[in-house]
């Protein structure tokens, strides 16, 4: 399988834990060492157990609605045994009945490394702009 291909699958993975809630499927594409700059709540999120604690409230939080993910505009950039991928990634929450309610979207950067379990993302970085007149983030393109 191409590098590409290989991360490629790794945004379809993250799509379908996501909208399942599935937490073991959403942290198996992260290493055990992962540090994540994340847009919500803190700063930083060191190792795969600070990261599962953040997916688990995060899911639980959404209650009967889903997360629905979409990413565009993914370029990935790849040698060897690391990889460099960012994309768009939008938000757009749903309910039981499958109605859009609300939706964001972020800048995402992740760096991955191939190990003997396969393509690991090793750092994940969010972010969106902020309007430099309200000092608000954007969170809609």
């Amino acid at each position: 399988m191409a590098i590409v291909t290989e991360i490629e699958s790794l945004f379809e993975t993250y799509k379908m834990a996501v909208y399942q809630k599935d937490l073991e499927a959403f942290t198996a594409i992260f290493d055990e060492k992962v540090r994540v700059y994340d847009i919500w709540q803190q700063w930083t999120y060191d190792g795969l157990a600070a990261w599962r604690e953040m997916a688990k409230g995060w899911f639980s939080s959404l209650e009967a609605n889903r997360d629905v993910v979409t990413f565009d505009d993914i370029q990935i950039q790849a040698t060897g045994e690391m990889a460099v991928a960012s994309a768009i990634i939008r938000f757009t929450n749903v309910s039981e009945k499958g109605e859009e309610l609300r939706y964001l979207e972020n800048r995402l950067t992740w760096v991955a490394r191939k190990s003997d379990q396969g393509w690991k993302i090793i750092h994940e970085h969010t972010s969106s702009p902020i309007d430099f007149s309200t000092m608000k983030v954007i969170l809609q393109r």
